[in-house]
C-alpha cells in the first residue's frame, strides 16, 4: 500500500526548531530522517497517487467481475430454458406413448389370436407393456400387425380423439360405428390391470363393461393382453394392489350408462364456479366480477337472464352455493367479503354481506339445516357465518397455506376441508375441534363426502384421486386424470361420483373403488362442477369461458 513497499516516516518537526530539540533531547537516542513539511507533503501526495491507481485497478477488475457474472447469467437462463423445453417435449411424448398404450389395450381384444401375437411394440418404436419380451425373434416385429383393415384403425383414430371402443364382440365396422356414435364416450377400461404402477402383473379374466348392453362381456385375456390398471387399492402399509371390479360395478338402479351434452351456456369469462338449482331450472355461473344466471328448462340457444355483479371486475367468483328453496345464494371469490343475494325480488339484490380478515374465498359450504355457511379462506382459516344474524361464529384454524375445498357430512357434524398445505382435515362441528388429519405428497384442489357411506374422495394437483375411508385404512387411488384434479362432487345417491381436470376431462366414477363410468372430454380445462339433486344433471364450468349442462342417462 506504500511506495517500494515501506512504510511511511514518521513526521518530524523542522531542524532548528524548539520542539525538534526537545523531541531530541527527551529521547536520547539518534536523531532519525528529518523532513521539512513540503518533504513531508510531497510524501503524503505520493502515497496518495498511489491509492488512487490501486483503486482504478480494483474497479476495472469489479467490472470484469461484474461483466463474466452478466454472461454466466445469461448462459444459465439459456441453459435453464432449453432444460425446460426439453421437459416440456419428454412430457408431451411421456403423454402420446400413455394414449398410445390405451389404445393398443383397447384394440388388442378385437384382434385374432395371430394378429394377437405379432402386435409388437416394434410398429410403434415404443415399450409396449402388452408384449412378452424376449418372447420372438429380432425382426419379428418389424410389420404393422395384419388384420387391422381401415374400418378397425377408423374406430381407433376415434378412441385417439377421445371416444372408447364399445363392445368386444363387435366387428370393425361396428366398432367404427359405435365409437363414432358415442360422442359422449363411454368407457371399457376396467378390471385387472398389468404393470400400473406396482410392477406386478395381474392374470385372469378381464371384465369388459359396455354402456349399449344391459350384460357384462368377458374376455380371457393373459400377461400378454392385459392393458394397465388404474385403479388400486391401498392396504395400510402402503402396498398398491389393482382392484378387481365385482360384476355389478356398473350395472344396476342408479348407475348411469352414460352423460350427453345438452346445453352450452357462453358465460364470456372463465367460468370458475357453478351450481344448479334444487328445480334443475337455473344454473349459476360464476365467473370475472360476477354471476350469471341460466334458463335451462326449454331447448335452443341460451342467453343469461340475469347477471349480478359481486365483485370488482377483474376478480374472479370462486364459489357460489344455493339454498336449497332457491331463494338465496351466496357468493365467494377473490375478496375479503362474501354476498348473499336474495332471489325472490323481482330483481336479484345483496341482502347482506360478510367480511372476514382473509383476502380471498376459495370454496363455500352450507349446513345441512341452511343456518350455516362454511368459508374456506386463502390464510388457511375456515370460517363459520350464521346466515340469520349475518355474524361471524367461529373460526377453525390448522391449515397452514390457503384452504382451498370444503364439504359436510349429512348428518351436519363433520367438516372435511383440503389445503394448499397438503392436509386433509375433519372438523368435530359440535365440539368445534380438529378430530382427524391426512397428510399427502401434494396439494389438495378438491373433495368430496359420499352422502350415503363413509367415504371422501380426494382430488390433488398431483393427478390423483385417492377414496379414504374416514374410520378405516382403507383407500383406493384412482389413475385416469393426467393433470391436476380441479373439482369433484359426489351425486346425491352415493353411488358415483364425478371428477374434473386441468386435462379438460370429466371423469364418472363408481363409489369406492372407482371403476370408470363415463368420460367426457371438454375443449379447455374444466374448473368446477355440480350435479343436480336428482343426480339427472350435471353442469360444469370450464376455462373456454362456457359452462356445460350434460343430461345423465340410466
Amino acid at each position: 500500500m506504500f511506495p517500494q513497499n515501506r512504510p511511511p516516516a514518521p513526521l518530524q518537526p523542522p531542524p532548528g526548531s524548539s520542539a525538534s530539540a526537545a523531541a531530541a533531547a527527551a529521547s536520547g537516542a539518534p536523531q532519525a530522517l528529518k523532513l521539512t513539511y513540503p518533504e513531508t507533503l510531497d510524501r503524503i501526495k505520493e502515497e496518495f497517487q498511489f491509492l488512487q491507481t490501486q483503486y482504478h485497478s480494483l474497479k476495472m477488475e469489479c467490472e470484469k467481475l461484474a461483466t463474466e457474472k452478466t454472461e454466466i447469467q445469461r448462459h444459465y437462463v439459456m441453459y435453464y430454458e432449453m432444460s425446460y423445453g426439453l421437459n416440456i417435449e419428454m412430457h408431451k411424448q411421456t403423454e402420446i406413448a400413455k394414449r398410445l398404450n390405451v389404445i393398443c389395450a383397447q384394440l388388442i381384444p378385437f384382434l385374432s389370436q395371430e394378429v394377437t401375437h405379432t402386435y409388437t411394440r416394434s410398429s410403434l418404436g415404443l415399450r409396449n407393456p402388452l408384449a412378452v419380451q424376449g418372447a420372438y425373434p429380432p425382426g419379428a416385429f418389424s410389420l404393422p400387425p395384419p388384420g387391422v383393415n381401415g374400418e378397425l384403425a377408423g374406430a381407433a383414430a376415434a378412441y385417439g380423439a377421445g371416444l372408447h371402443l364399445v363392445s368386444p364382440q363387435m366387428n370393425g365396422s361396428a366398432a367404427a360405428a359405435a365409437a363414432a356414435g358415442y360422442g359422449r364416450s363411454p368407457v371399457v377400461r376396467e378390471g385387472w390391470g398389468s404393470d400400473g404402477g406396482n410392477g406386478k402383473r395381474a392374470r385372469g379374466k378381464q371384465n369388459i363393461y359396455t354402456h349399449t348392453h344391459t350384460h357384462t362381456h368377458t374376455v380371457e385375456v393373459g400377461s400378454l393382453h392385459t392393458p394397465y390398471a388404474y385403479s388400486f387399492h391401498v392396504s395400510a402399509d402402503g402396498q398398491m394392489q389393482p382392484v378387481p371390479f365385482p360384476p355389478d360395478a356398473l350395472l344396476g338402479p342408479g348407475i348411469p350408462r352414460h352423460a350427453r351434452q345438452i346445453h352450452t351456456l357462453n358465460h364470456g369469462e372463465v367460468v370458475c364456479a357453478v351450481t344448479i338449482s334444487t328445480s334443475t331450472r337455473h344454473v349459476y355461473t360464476g365467473g370475472k366480477g360476477c354471476v350469471k344466471v341460466w334458463d335451462i328448462s326449454q331447448p335452443g340457444s341460451k342467453s343469461a337472464m340475469a347477471q349480478l355483479d359481486c365483485l370488482n371486475r377483474d376478480n374472479y367468483i370462486r364459489s357460489c352455493k344455493l339454498l336449497p328453496d332457491g331463494r338465496t345464494l351466496i357468493v365467494g371469490g377473490e375478496a375479503s367479503t362474501l354476498s348473499i343475494w336474495d332471489l325472490a325480488t323481482p330483481t336479484p339484490r345483496i341482502k347482506a354481506e360478510l367480511t372476514s380478515s382473509a383476502p380471498a374465498c376459495y370454496a363455500l359450504a352450507i349446513s345441512p339445516d341452511n343456518k350455516v355457511c362454511f368459508s374456506c379462506c386463502s390464510d388457511g382459516n375456515i370460517v363459520v357465518w350464521d346466515l340469520h344474524n349475518q355474524t361471524l361464529v367461529r373460526q377453525f384454524q390448522g391449515h397452514t397455506d390457503g384452504a382451498s375445498c370444503i364439504d359436510i357430512s349429512n348428518d351436519g357434524t363433520k367438516l372435511w376441508t383440503g389445503g394448499l398445505d397438503n392436509t386433509v382435515r375433519c372438523w368435530d362441528l359440535r365440539e368445534g375441534r380438529q378430530l382427524q388429519q391426512h397428510d399427502f405428497t401434494s396439494q389438495i384442489f378438491s373433495l368430496g363426502y359420499c352422502p350415503t357411506g363413509e367415504w371422501l374422495a380426494v382430488g390433488m394437483e398431483s393427478s390423483n384421486v385417492e377414496v379414504l375411508h374416514v374410520s378405516k385404512p382403507d383407500k383406493y387411488q384412482l389413475h385416469l386424470h393426467e393433470s391436476c384434479v380441479l373439482s369433484l362432487k359426489f351425486a346425491y345417491c352415493g353411488k358415483w361420483f364425478v371428477s374434473t381436470g386441468k386435462d379438460n376431462l370429466l371423469n364418472a366414477w363408481r363409489t369406492p373403488y372407482g371403476s370408470s363410468i363415463f368420460q367426457s372430454k371438454e375443449s379447455s380445462s374444466v374448473l368446477s362442477c355440480d350435479i343436480s339433486p336428482d343426480d339427472q344433471f350435471i353442469v360444469t364450468g370450464s376455462g373456454d369461458k362456457k359452462a356445460t349442462v350434460y343430461e345423465v342417462i340410466y
